[in-house]
């Protein structure tokens, strides 16, 4: 296969600002575009202004650079950790072209680029462009790989949810987008334009690595990765469609078995144990030049994700969970998990209220519904304090990891790197009996 072009949904908004850095052609005109520009949705079509004046209108538009490597846009108010704790907005440069489209009563901006320019913006942004080279490497491979598979299987639409009246399950990916191939954020891959390339070495990373992906049985594999997996990954299925993928199944993140630990974590007793504990790991470290690495930005404010706490009185619990939700439980009599994954993450878990019992799920469900934003992750045990006529005024999260856990372990990757592991040993520790292959 040839590189393919991505389109990437970076910014929905009703109005959307944004300067043309070179010039620029936009689709079915032989005008050239260049400055500061800001688009509308004017009685549904899109109108663009120059410099306050109306010159175009119509249903999309399309600006095409002359020069990809020379010419780039800016895109202002661009919001990035959408509903998590970091949300924010700031401006970012793209290369490739800007296509302006409308979606739901809203504008949406897209970049189209080729896959492998994209990926030197995922891996600056994922983390930092200094992380060790192996790291970059393996980085790059597994990016590539993921998008790759969903481009294999963009037409299909897999069931994402199950209800019934006792049990809501959902899960979310890609597939929530109709009219690009990915989003910009952490929804999708972290893509942050060229705003976030400071260092030749992503690039270096990307070229040496070019057109490579982990294939398992001559199919590309759907790489995933999360920030830390807490010691033990987690299996594919458990978090997104019932579908086991062997290269997805869980695995415990050190170089050898840990002969101390009981690491059925589908038990509830083990769970608990090993949720309590601080086993060794790649992942466990608290080695503040290695985090660097991964947590970037908005993320280095946060050093407790191996193993962290969060706690909640009876009210601020059950606001979360009735407003989350959007249904009324009343007060929270308990939060009792019903079924864990293999890394301890709970795959389904049972909310009793004093007006309403539901099980919910899957794993990212649950991490919604019991946060303002997003827990960690799911891998957590459950202590009620202060029970005044069977309802507890105060519930303690113990968790363990940061993220789904399927796949890659960014932190325990990092680690791997700076221990002087290849990025092959990298990509063979997380992802079980695959090859590295030449796609195109």
């Amino acid at each position: 296969m040839k590189e393919p072009l991505i389109s990437v949904g970076i910014l929905t908004s009703k109005e959307i600002r944004f300067d043309l850095y070179g010039e620029f052609v936009q689709e079915f005109s032989e005008k050239k575009f260049s400055g500061r520009f800001k688009a509308k949705l004017d009685g549904g079509r899109i109108t663009l202004y120059h410099e306050k004046k109306e010159i175009l209108a119509g249903p999309e538009f399309t600006f095409a650079p002359n020069d990809l490597e020379t010419e780039s846009f800016l895109l202002r108010d661009v919001v990035i950790g959408k509903n998590f704790h970091w949300e924010k907005k700031e401006s970012q440069r793209f290369r490739g072209a800007l296509k302006l489209i409308i979606e739901k009563d809203q504008l949406t901006a897209v970049n189209i680029l080729p896959l492998e320019e994209y990926l030197i913006s995922v891996i600056s942004s994922e983390m930092s462009a200094q992380s060790s080279f192996e790291l970059l490497k393996a980085h790059a491979i597994v990016s590539r790989g993921w998008l790759l598979s969903q481009l294999e299987k963009k037409n299909k639409k897999p069931v994402s949810e199950s209800i019934s009246a006792e049990e809501i399950l959902r899960w979310y990916d890609r597939e929530d987008h109709e009219n690009y191939d990915l989003c910009a954020d952490d929804h999708c891959q972290r893509y942050q334009g060229v705003t976030k390339i400071i260092s030749d070495k992503a690039a270096d990373a990307i070229t040496e690595t070019r057109g490579l992906a982990l294939t398992y049985e001559n199919k590309i594999c759907d790489t995933r990765y999360s920030k830390c997996c807490g010691g033990i990954t987690e299996a594919f299925e458990n978090v997104w469609e019932p579908e086991h993928h062997p290269y997805l199944s869980s695995i415990i993140d050190y170089k050898f078995e840990l002969d101390s630990a009981e690491t059925d974590l589908t038990k509830e007793k083990f769970a608990e144990r090993w949720i309590k504990s601080n086993p060794n790991a790649f992942c466990n470290t608290s080695d503040n030049r290695i985090l660097s690495q991964i947590l970037v930005d908005f993320d280095r404010p946060t050093n407790n994700f191996f193993r962290w706490k969060v706690e909640y009185t009876q009210d601020e619990l059950s606001e979360i969970i009735n407003r989350k939700s959007g249904i009324d439980f009343g007060n929270i009599i308990d939060i009792i998990p019903v079924l864990r994954g293999n890394s301890g993450r709970i795959i389904k878990l049972k909310i009793s209220g004093t007006k309403k019992v539901l099980t919910i799920g899957k794993e990212l469900e649950i991490r919604r519904t019991l946060s303002q934003t997003h827990l960690y992750s799911s891998a957590f045990i459950v202590t009620r304090e202060n029970i005044v006529d069977d309802i507890p005024q105060k519930f303690i999260l113990h968790g363990a990891g940061w993220g789904h856990g399927v796949g890659l372990c960014q932190i325990g990757a990092a680690v791997m790197g700076e221990l002087g592991y290849g990025f092959d040993e990298i990509l063979s520790h997380y992802f079980k009996s695959t090859a590295i292959q030449k796609i195109y």
